[in-house]
This record gives structure tokens, sequence and C-alpha cells, in this order.
């Protein structure tokens, strides 16, 4: 007598014959993530040798600064303020450090810095423009519009021709090189006035006397009368003394100044009251 005999497949069996499939699957995750740390160690070691060939090499040195838009400052006081650029690597130097420098003197409001290749830094500065010669105490000094000094006057500066500055000091005694910004303002204010709307008077200001910030005081070259202008309407009201003063002085022998702030009404004070 023949017997058959079915047998059920064990689940079981089926959840072993997965097991050495996971164990293969780890296996070969840690390969990529060695292949990984490999290719990470190589590319950092490539890189390190790279930068430091770059840094080391003699063809990136920096050997030549050339220096465009300077004007009253030669390209010799430039490169000697960004000296310290000689020798460094041309791709590693810190050009954000030496604008800085630049920018700390007083001729120059901005510089940009360009890398050149193979060895060269090209400095373009922006220099301000002075507008008058400011005094502090018994010295001189370039201004600009914003009341900057930019440098001691001196022969080399004979070219130019401004009106002494007085009251800019914010110290009492005047030899305070501290620039009060609202006395700045009226001395940029009162010269562009004049500038634009009476070229001719502009070039006869002598000197300008900010100490009272509400009222600018000005001389013309050649006469001794104090012109009290205030804070608004320079050219106007200095327009209308030189219309005026072939009167005043058919009338009051010696002048010590004139009053224009109140329109309308002009206040002559002779020499011989004070």
């Amino acid at each position: 007598m023949v017997m058959t005999v079915h047998i059920r497949p064990d689940k079981r069996f089926h959840r072993a014959r997965l097991k050495p499939v996971r164990r293969r699957q780890g296996a070969s995750y840690l390969k990529v993530i060695a292949r990984i740390i490999a290719i990470a160690v190589l590319a950092f070691g490539c890189a390190y040798w790279l930068l430091e060939t770059v840094r080391n090499t003699s063809l990136l040195r920096i050997e030549t600064i050339t220096v465009i838009g300077n004007n009253r400052l030669s390209a010799g006081e430039v490169t000697t303020l960004v000296e310290s650029l000689h020798g460094q690597n041309l791709l590693l130097a810190d050009l954000d450090e030496s604008r800085h420098h630049l920018r700390a003197t007083g001729w120059i409001e901005d510089a940009t810095l360009r890398r050149v290749l193979p060895s060269t830094i090209e400095v373009v500065v922006n220099e301000r423009e002075p507008v008058g010669l400011g005094r502090f105490g018994s010295a001189l000094y370039l201004i600009d519009s914003e009341g900057v000094i930019l440098d001691e006057f001196s022969p080399r500066f004979r070219d130019l021709d401004f009106p002494i500055i007085d009251g800019l000091s914010i110290g009492v005694d005047g030899d305070d090189r501290g620039v009060d910004k609202r006395r700045a303002a009226l001395v940029t204010e009162l010269l562009s006035d004049i500038e634009r709307q009476a070229p001719r008077l502009s070039e006869l200001l002598s000197q300008v006397d900010v100490a009272d910030p509400h009222d600018a005081v000005v001389l013309l070259s050649g006469d001794p009368v104090y012109i009290h202008l205030g804070a608004e309407q320079f050219a106007e009201r200095l327009q209308t003394y030189e219309e005026l003063k072939p009167l005043l002085s058919a009338r009051v022998s010696d002048v010590d100044y004139v009053d224009l702030r109140f329109d309308g009404r002009i206040y002559v004070r002779p020499l011989d009251e004070q």
C-alpha cells in the first residue's frame, strides 16, 4: 500500500532565506560608506595640496601696485598706504583691510582694489575735492564740502585759491581740529549758492566765518566790511550788498559791518561806534 504525505510549507523557512540577503545588504552599505570616506579624504588631501601650492608659488606674489584716479595724492603716497601687500599671495591677500587703510586718509573718499594676474594689484582711488581753507589756530587746512580735513595747506597747493574759513572748530579756542558738522554744512550751502547764482562774487570771497551756525559772515577781497548773510539766500543778499555799496560808502565813511539777515531792512554799523 502506497501512502501520499502532503507537507505544508513552513513560513519560517521563507524568513530564514531572507536573513543572508540582509547581511549582504548591510555589508554593501559599509563598503559604500568606506568608499565615500576614502574619496572625501583624498579630495581633502588634494585640496590641501593645491592650496599650499597656490600659497607658496612665487608666480602669484604681488610685485606691482598701480594707481589710477589720483590727482593731488602722488602714486607713491598711495602705494605707501598699501605697502604691506607687497610679497603677499595675489589670490589670498586681504584687499578689504587695505581699502580700509586707504579710506582712513583724508584725501581718499573711496578706493577699489583689483587683482590682476599674475602679480599686480590695481588701486583705483576717488579723491575728495577741497572747497576751502579751514583755519584752526594759526594753521590752515584744506577741507572738503563735508568738513573733512584733507591736508595741511602748504606751497604744494599754491595753485588753489580758496576762501579762509573760520569758526569750524568744535573747540572753544579754535585750535581743536574737530569740525562742527552744522557749521561745515552752512559753509557748503553758502559756497554752493554763491557759486551757482553769483560766480563773479564767488571769486571775490576772501573769508567766511561760521562761528555762529545761524549766521555766516563773509569778507570780500579788497573790502574790510563784514557782511552778515544769515543762514539762507546767500547769493541774493550778497548781490544786494554789492548794489548798495556805493550808496553806503557815500553816507558812511568807515563801515564796520552790514547786516542783511532781515529782509527789507539793512543794518549798518559805522566803525567809530565800536
